[in-house]
């Protein structure tokens, strides 16, 4: 059963899920998808290519799968996906994909909050908190457990690692190593995310085991190459050690300092 507003417009072609709410105003285009127990805020508008999960809850004036702001996309069949449990507030812009991956991810148990924005070719994982007016540019790539504090730019093809945490009304230029917590203009490294680790259960030793990493990655003695190559010869034993090597290696737009 669905309960849809006398006042919303809901494509007959959209596929709705099971005791979905769709609130006064709404649209849902053609080519929709949205899955079991999610919720359609007033004025809310689900374009073509959404794909919601189930539980999701997307509030007033949210713009869901719009046209990338691109100027190459020529209205190719592109797609954006949001995951289950997912909470998305007042005024948040969704862009989907262009022809460079053709989707746009955000995962599931994320919190957008108000007057954030995602765009296109973007990855966001599951579990991440993007604070009021946070603004990811295009092809981001954004991991698990990351928390991004309010009105902080994303540039494009920037990296952010799991479970950093990133303060407010700072800029992301370059990429952000995962378990941090970093801050400042410039953006720098400012030690572990202590807080959030421990709450998410990371023993004493796999936190000892990240520090050692980051003692070699941001030492003061050490450039970056020659950082890497003592974590990859002093560290072998360390998983920690491999992931962040490989987080390094896929990078574009180095990391940021410290």
């Amino acid at each position: 059963m669905i309960k849809q507003h006398p006042t919303a417009i809901v494509s007959n072609k959209a596929q709705i899920g099971e005791n979905v709410e769709i609130a006064p105003y709404a649209i849902i285009n053609d080519d929709v998808i949205i899955g079991d127990g999610t919720y359609i805020g007033p004025h809310a508008v689900v374009y073509d290519g959404a794909r919601i999960g189930k539980n999701v809850k997307i509030f007033q004036s949210a713009s869901i799968a719009h046209r990338p702001q691109d100027l190459k996309f020529a209205d190719e069949k592109t797609e954006l996906f949001i995951g289950d449990n997912t909470v998305i507030h007042e005024f948040v812009t969704l862009h989907k994909g262009t022809t460079e991956t053709w989707k746009t991810t955000i995962g599931s148990d994320v919190l957008m909050m108000a007057y954030s924005h995602v765009a296109h070719d973007c990855h966001v994982g599951n579990k991440v908190i993007l604070a009021n007016g946070v603004q990811i540019a295009g092809h981001v790539h954004i991991d698990d457990w990351t928390i991004i504090g309010g009105m902080t730019p994303v540039h494009q093809f920037c990296k952010v690692g799991k479970h950093c945490m990133i303060g407010g009304g700072f800029r992301v230029v370059q990429d952000v190593p995962p378990y941090i917590l970093c801050g400042g203009e410039p953006l720098k490294y400012s030690g572990l995310n202590l807080v959030g680790l421990r709450r998410r259960g990371f023993t004493h030793q796999q936190i000892e085991n990240i520090k050692q990493v980051y003692s070699y990655l941001y030492s003061p003695h050490y450039n970056v190459s020659q950082a890497k190559q003592l974590i990859g010869s002093e560290l072998s034993g360390n998983t920690y050690a491999e992931e962040i090597l490989g987080f390094l290696a896929n990078g574009k737009r180095g990391i940021i300092g410290k």
